[in-house]
């Protein structure tokens, strides 16, 4: 059976595995081999297919074991219609919702025919139906233009919550205009891949952002003071730094406390990290004020952080809560998020503001991408080439970690895939190069750490790469500089020196419990006094359980 960590990766296995198999042979009209039909019969395979999007999946009968589906698919000179089929491995069930194949006892839709169709408002016409100011509604109703896609059905058929992704929206960000988009608070481009400043490319300094994911603790410290040991120096004369996006549980404060004062950049991946994707891709704004908000109050707490830095988040598996998400963030003071990827491209994307349009499409992980505009910047993950050989051999998607890279098996691959991606942000508009891990991925096999830590030196040679963090990597762009006048960024520069209280070598190993996990005794290992409670989404100080 499949591990949690590898779960959406054997859930896609198993859905190629089903398009590998033969069409199911299906006629013109299909008759069900038991004799009993499901209204399907006496449709022609053109009336199933009207309307239908070319890649949905849709079962023609209810009965049988749930593992078969079909899609529509043209063939041929005259683009004749056909039936496509798709069979789920033996033990799995195909979701319609979600459109792949999952465990059978989590498919709770297997009678089902299809997707249900949402109605749709009318929002392209000749001529205006409504009056100005106002939008049609799929049944022709007309409303304020301003109460669509505002998480609230004004609609009586509900269709003003329909059409509501970054192309649809009515009340969508405006495309880039530069004349109202000023740094340093903002920055955008038509495509996204402008310099800041307009410098040339050669006077701009190529940035690379290490960053890790989830809980940190014994596990992963001494990998973390391996990369970052105090000992290798940007050209400026500061350390190199990373940034770490953190989860609550598991994680040991006093390290993190270390992490913080030696000048890394300490940002939000939730407090609960909940292994529900449509948890956080429908998250309502107190579920991302809760996860987030809350997550930075414990962190602070119990690792003494009491500067304001962390100001960055992440969402968990990538799963971007739209608007309401980027609401919240504004409201609490968040700075950036580093959760939207943008699709690999000959030239890189650099990170941009909110307040307009995404430069580019709404990609991966069944994104809710923001349509509105927000005071927010993107910290944009673009996708890393991962072919051997890109001069060579035939294109492949991209991948935003580096371990989701799924062909990168050994160190040599390692080595290439890095200096592949170093070159194509390089050569071309210098836009920040990405790298994001989960420590265990670096730690599963010698090699990998070996050849990044080789990768970093190399780099160091050179007078023109910077290791930095998020915030450093906003605070060039605000104030663009080239390199020639770089070594003394005094941005850069107020980080240099390690400064603070010294690493806390005794933390307390404070054994708790709390209501909202119900028979699970926890350690949180802290410099700071013990809490009452271990600290959790409804009592994030640890103070006291209040039940809402």
């Amino acid at each position: 059976m499949a591990t949690p960590s590898n779960y959406s990766k054997w859930l896609l296995l198993a859905l190629i595995l089903g398009l590998s198999a033969s069409s199911l042979g299906l006629r013109q009209k299909r008759q069900d081999d038991e004799g009993e039909g499901d209204g399907n019969e006496d449709q022609s395979i053109d009336e199933l297919c009207k309307d239908r999007p070319p890649d949905e999946y849709f079962r023609l009968t209810t009965s049988g074991d749930c593992r078969d589906v079909v899609r529509c698919d043209k063939v041929g000179e005259n683009l004749k219609t056909r039936l496509a089929g798709v069979r789920c491995p033996n033990g799995l069930a195909f979701d319609i919702e979600r459109q792949t194949c999952d465990w059978k006892t989590h498919v709770k839709n297997c009678k089902e025919l299809d997707k249900p169709r949402k109605v749709l408002p009318i929002l392209k016409t000749d001529e205006p139906i409504c009056p100005e100011g106002k939008l049609s509604c799929g049944n022709g109703e007309c409303i304020e233009k301003e109460l669509f896609c505002n998480d609230k059905p004004d609609c009586k058929d509900e269709s003003d919550e329909n059409a509501c992704s970054v192309e649809s929206d009515p009340n969508r960000a405006p495309d880039c205009d530069q004349t109202q988009c000023v740094l340093p608070d903002c920055f955008c481009s038509a495509d996204g891949t402008r310099i800041p400043g307009n410098i040339e490319p050669n006077q701009v300094p190529q940035m690379i952002t290490i960053t890790f994911n989830g809980a940190i603790n014994v596990d992963n410290t001494d990998l973390y003071d391996e990369i970052f040991n105090g000992q290798r120096q940007n050209p400026n004369g500061c350390q190199i730094r990373g940034t770490f996006f953190m989860s609550h549980k598991y994680s040991n404060y006093a390290s993190v406390q270390d992490l913080h004062r030696r000048g890394h950049e300490i940002a939000m991946f939730s407090l609960t990290h909940k292994d529900e994707p449509k948890y956080w891709t429908g998250g309502s704004y107190d579920d991302w004020l809760a996860e987030m908000a809350g997550g930075r109050l414990i962190v602070e707490r119990f690792a003494n952080i009491t500067d304001g830095s962390i100001i960055g988040v992440r969402a968990p598996y990538l799963r971007v809560g739209g608007n309401k998400q980027f609401e919240m963030m504004a409201d609490q003071y968040f700075v950036y998020d580093a959760s939207i990827t943008a699709p690999l491209g000959r030239v890189p994307i650099w990170p941009y503001t909110l307040y307009f349009r995404m430069p580019h499409k709404c990609n991966g992980n069944a994104q809710n991408c923001p349509s509105r505009s927000h005071p927010i910047w993107e910290m944009v993950m673009n996708e890393l080439d991962r072919r051997d050989d890109p001069t060579f051999d035939e294109s492949l998607p991209g991948c935003h970690f580096v371990d989701s890279c799924s062909n990168i098996q050994t160190g040599e691959q390692f080595a290439r895939l890095l200096r592949h991606n170093f070159n194509r942000h390089f050569s071309t508009n210098r836009a920040p190069l990405g790298l994001h891990f989960h420590a265990s991925w670096l730690k599963s096999k010698k090699e990998f750490k070996e050849e990044l830590i080789k990768f970093i030196e190399e780099m160091l040679d050179r007078n023109d790469v910077y290791f930095v963090t998020m915030l450093q990597v906003i605070q060039w762009m605000q104030n663009p500089t080239e390199l020639t006048s770089l070594r003394d960024f005094q941005e850069w520069k107020e980080k240099c020196d390690v400064k603070g209280q010294p690493y806390c070598s005794l933390p307390n190993p404070c054994p708790l419990t709390t209501r909202e996990l119900p028979g699970q005794t926890i350690r949180l290992f802290t410099c700071m006094e013990c809490p009452n409670n271990y600290p959790w989404i409804l009592d994030p100080t640890g103070d006291g359980f209040s039940a809402k």
